[in-house]
């Protein structure tokens, strides 16, 4: 690999090689012609490995009152193919893939190969500096998704949570209203008021209506949760927040 291109690499990776060839390695599919050894596949497997004890990790030690099924649920949607292929799409990385001719030919490089490419690259890390310089770097890159994935679980659980109190005290479903828009098109907010047994609740805003009736939903719980501080659903609703 050439010295300038090899540099490139780094610093997009923010990580300085001891040895260069385990970087080259990582980048190189198995149907390259300067491929050695199977190109990256061995580096793949023991990077998947790596992945999963980073991101266990880093969730068992941020999400303290999360069940193992939720931990799960949110590793499973951070290190799925998809994911790890689209990181090394954003972050400029999939310009460096060394592909033999036949894929080459592709629209595009497969997301099972990206995501391949993802592992190897924990793995040279890994190998080359430690845990340490594969957990900075996995970290780094998939924190962001996993705030997002908590942040979607969590809203979703707002509305079902709101849903479920209103069924089991009114055996009425909350009804949601929007009140108002404001902005262009496309920076549209919306404003969403919700009604729970004729009581309508202070609204919420978002940027799409179904964001609005999450927030909505939320405020709704929070006020029923003062009102009602001993009821079992609310109850779960505020350890889900804490």
């Amino acid at each position: 690999m050439d010295t300038d291109i090899q540099n490139e690499c780094e610093k997009i990776l923010q990580y300085k090689f001891k040895d260069r060839n385990l970087l080259e390695r990582a980048l190189t599919h198995s149907s390259s012609k300067n491929s050695v050894n199977g190109g990256n596949e061995r580096l793949e497997y023991l990077g998947d490995a790596v992945l999963g004890l980073v991101i266990s990790e880093y969730l068992f030690k941020t999400f303290e009152n999360y069940q193992e099924g939720e931990l799960t649920r949110i590793k499973s949607a951070v290190v799925s193919g998809n994911s790890l292929a689209q990181v090394i799409n954003d972050i400029g990385i999939v310009a460096f893939v060394n592909i033999g001719k036949g894929l080459a030919m592709k629209a595009r490089i497969p997301m099972s190969v990206l995501a391949n490419v993802y592992e190897a690259i924990v793995a040279s890390m890994y190998l080359d500096g430690g845990l340490d310089a594969a957990s900075k770097f996995c970290i780094r890159t998939l924190e962001p998704l996993i705030l997002e994935v908590d942040k979607r679980k969590t809203m979703r659980n707002y509305k079902s949570l709101l849903q479920q109190y209103s069924q089991k005290r009114f055996s009425a479903m909350p009804e949601y209203q929007v009140s108002s828009e404001r902005g262009p098109e496309h920076l549209k907010s919306f404003k969403v008021e919700v009604k729970v047994n004729e009581k309508v609740f202070k609204a919420g805003w978002g940027r799409s209506k179904k964001d609005a009736e999450m927030m909505a939903a939320q405020v709704a719980l929070d006020e029923l949760a003062i009102e009602f501080p001993d009821d079992e659903i609310l109850i779960e609703y505020l350890t889900s927040k804490n």
